[in-house]
């Protein structure tokens, strides 16, 4: 076996970066991890106050190190920093902070990164973990320029003082939307509506004690249609129906949406909130004109503020993507202990959202990467 002393980089310093490269350590790699922030976790520092894991403590640990029972069942914001500020420290990790990689290039069986600064860092293996939630994606709507209201993506908001006695329009129902129209609703805001285009599966974050994530892992591996059936059972038993209420069970099964990138929302009060009137579901955004927001059935309405929980976009483009390791949509088409044709010691982590849970399949995606390394380097 030849020697390679050049390091294993890892590019982002958020759950998935950090478990891969203890997970790298614990195998006598050595790994340097890059982080173009000045902290670990940085997306994680910019979510909104009253986040909560929608997943259990037990099961959102990364290797090595568990999540403390002090955390409680449902992990704050807050504390999953914590976490990861002790994780890095217990397993020593080596990294960098304030260096943003913008081309990574295959050079000599190894990695070239280009990085700030005029830095060219070469490594025998890169992990691209720069995070699902990278980079906010706010739709070109008509008129989105001469809107004179507030306009903001969901990435910006942090708490509901701000908009105390105003009339808020949030778009966009996913799990970050439903969330932060519940906030809003408690943080004294006179109105809050929330613009569907595609109504979401809702789902009870635990019942009688069973959350959903471990639902989620039991089946994740069955037919389609199967769980679509069953769940769609389990809904009409435990969710009431919000129809009369503009927000309708969708069409499409649970499982359907999920494989098509559609996560259902875990219900932190939108239900309650929906039933008493305080959130009013309405049709989806289509384009603004000066102070008005115009939805695509026609309404007009006048918010104070029109908050945006559009998503993010992976933004890998630039890194990689002349690489042909993208799919049309920008998504790696490859991760965890997998590499893309012709890109042999290039792996990626943190780019899909399972039902199963992001963070438990992070604890396994690093698992699998360092165990395929360690195999790809024996060989050599």
């Amino acid at each position: 076996m030849k020697t390679d002393d050049r390091p294993v980089y890892v590019i982002g310093a958020g759950p998935g970066g950090l478990a891969t490269a203890a997970e790298l350590r614990r195998r006598g790699v050595r790994v340097v991890v890059l982080e173009k922030s000045d902290a670990v976790g940085a997306s994680w520092r910019g979510h909104y106050d009253r986040l909560h894991l929608h997943t259990t403590r037990r099961l959102s640990g990364l290797p090595g190190l568990g999540l403390p029972r002090s955390f409680g069942r449902w992990v704050s914001r807050d504390n999953v920093i914590r976490y990861l500020e002790k994780y890095a420290a217990v397993h020593r990790l080596e990294i960098v902070t304030g260096v943003e990689v913008t081309r990574i290039e295959a050079v000599d069986g190894g990695w070239l990164l280009h990085a700030s600064g005029g830095r060219r860092l070469t490594g025998r293996a890169v992990v691209v973990a720069t995070g699902y939630n990278h980079t906010p994606r706010l739709p070109e709507w008509p008129g989105r320029d001469t809107y004179t209201g507030e306009l903001l993506h969901a990435a910006e908001y942090r708490a509901p003082a701000p908009y105390g006695g105003k009339d808020v329009l949030v778009v966009g129902v996913g799990n970050t939307g439903a969330e932060i129209a519940v906030d809003l609703v408690a943080g004294g805001a006179a109105r809050v509506r929330l613009a569907v285009r595609t109504p979401p599966h809702i789902v009870r974050r635990s019942t009688l004690g069973w959350p959903a994530q471990r639902t989620g892992i039991l089946v994740r591996r069955l037919p389609a249609p199967l769980v679509d059936r069953a769940a769609g059972l389990l809904s009409r038993i435990s969710v009431p129906d919000l129809s009369a209420h503009g927000l309708p069970r969708p069409p499409k099964g649970l499982y359907t949406r999920a494989r098509e990138g559609a996560i259902p929302v875990q219900d932190v009060g939108l239900i309650k909130a929906v039933r008493r009137g305080e959130v009013e579901p309405v049709a989806a955004l289509e384009a603004f004109e000066k102070e008005e927001a115009v939805l695509a059935d026609g309404t007009r309405i006048a918010p104070d503020a029109v908050i945006v929980a559009t998503g993010y976009r992976r933004a890998l483009e630039g890194l990689v993507g002349h690489l042909g390791v993208l799919d049309p949509r920008g998504t790696p088409l490859a991760h965890g202990g997998r590499t893309a044709p012709g890109a042999p010691g290039l792996y990626f982590t943190g780019f899909t959202n399972p039902i199963s849970g992001m963070l438990r399949e992070l604890a396994r995606d690093a698992h699998r990467i360092a165990k395929a390394l360690a195999r790809a380097e024996a060989k050599r």
